[in-house]
């Protein structure tokens, strides 16, 4: 016969300062760990959105980034017509050749300067990122001294609204236009024309990268393929999205300290909840001999015990992730591994990180409660009458 969990909410109504007092510490740990999670979540929807499926990166062989280095733009009518590379309306192949450079702009709040990401591209290249909309003024112009900024740039940084001026390279660029790309990485970068920017920055004659848009995931598997294993080439196709969900990696020391500070504080919380069971066992050992004598297994006292340390690690978990709800979409930036720059995210709170969350302080509840239980389920019914 089973103990109903009503008589374990009965309880810990009854011991509200220490209810509370768990509760809290459990809650300050999820919040931490859901702090964790969701900027891992934020950050990696920041990379992995980024690429396009169907998008094919072109680089010389051995790059690891668009930073590092160029090859010959002679390359670049063979690329646009290999086969399986998707036409536009007008019947043009959908390729575009770029260069991606660093630049230092003072941030708005005066706190420093950061690395920006400068990316010149050709017209294609706004082909291949339809995700990219205009929220203000307009695209650049080729041939032209005009740039475009991503809606973190203008949020951020000085000068990079419609109608400034940016100076970095060879002389001033205006500003014409902000887009937004839904908070994938390229909402970090400041776009030109491929030849401005080449022009400004002495990168003439050739191209860091050459973005392939394929006619489908298919086409755009096999064309990443024949571009590496084409021996008159020399360069290394690369899906986008594979590309992009290696900058995961710039998550790497945030995902460790916020791992070891979780654990730390776990297993005080754990303790905590521990110490809550066994007082409360101790307080309660004339009701557990009780219900020993009208009928109630061990095995029951085991489980009543064990669901009240979960259910007060529940309330914990609750708590926790209310806590964190404010911070929810709140943006900040992180250094690049790859190209150098600031990426800037958001925090990204998912039903996933959430679920997890709950499961990670369930499991804390667990291992502090069920030692308690189990001490609880063996006392010896004489021995607690008398207390």
């Amino acid at each position: 016969m089973a103990i109903p969990i009503s008589y374990n909410i009965r309880n810990l109504k009854l011991r509200k300062g220490l209810t509370i007092m768990t509760a809290l510490g459990i809650a300050l740990t999820v919040t931490t760990a859901v702090f964790l999670m969701a900027l891992l979540a934020g950050l990696k929807k920041a990379f992995m959105a980024s690429g396009d499926p169907v998008n094919v990166l072109v680089m010389r062989k051995g790059s690891t980034a668009e930073l590092s280095g160029g090859f010959d733009a002679n390359l670049f009518p063979t690329l646009r017509t290999l086969p399986g590379v998707a036409k536009d309306a007008q019947g043009q192949p959908i390729a575009s050749g770029e260069w991606v450079v660093v630049v230092v702009l003072p941030r708005k709040d005066g706190t420093g300067e950061v690395n920006v990401s400068v990316r010149g591209l050709m017209p294609a290249g706004l082909t291949l990122r339809p995700n990219a909309k205009l929220v203000e003024g307009r695209w650049f112009t080729p041939g032209q001294r005009e740039v475009v900024v991503g809606n973190s740039i203008h949020n951020r940084f000085s000068g990079a609204n419609v109608g400034d001026s940016l100076d970095f390279a060879k002389g001033q660029w205006k500003v014409v236009g902000v887009f937004d790309s839904g908070g994938t990485a390229y909402d970090s970068e400041i776009w030109g024309d491929v030849n401005q920017i080449s022009a400004d920055f002495d990168r003439q004659g050739g191209y860091a990268s050459v973005y392939l848009r394929a006619t489908d995931p298919v086409a755009a598997d096999a064309l990443m393929h024949r571009v590496s294993e084409d021996q008159r080439l020399k360069l290394e196709g690369t899906l986008e999205t594979e590309y992009y969900e290696k900058q995961t990696s710039s998550g790497g020391a945030i995902k460790f300290i916020g791992t070891f500070v979780a654990i730390i504080m776990a297993i005080g919380s754990s303790f905590a909840a521990m110490n809550t069971m066994y007082a409360a066992v101790a307080y309660r050992s004339r009701e557990i001999a009780t219900l020993r004598i009208i009928g109630f297994s061990r095995s029951s006292i085991l489980t009543s015990f064990v669901i009240e340390a979960l259910l007060l690690s529940l309330l914990g978990a609750i708590v926790g992730i209310v806590l964190i709800l404010p911070f929810n979409g709140m943006s900040t930036g992180i250094g690049n591994s790859l190209t150098f720059s600031e990426t800037v995210f958001s925090l990204h709170l998912t039903w996933g990180v959430a679920l997890a969350a709950v499961v990670f302080a369930l499991i804390m509840g667990l291992l502090g409660g069920f030692a308690p239980a189990w001490h609880a389920a063996r006392q010896d019914i004489l021995t607690s009458l008398r207390a």
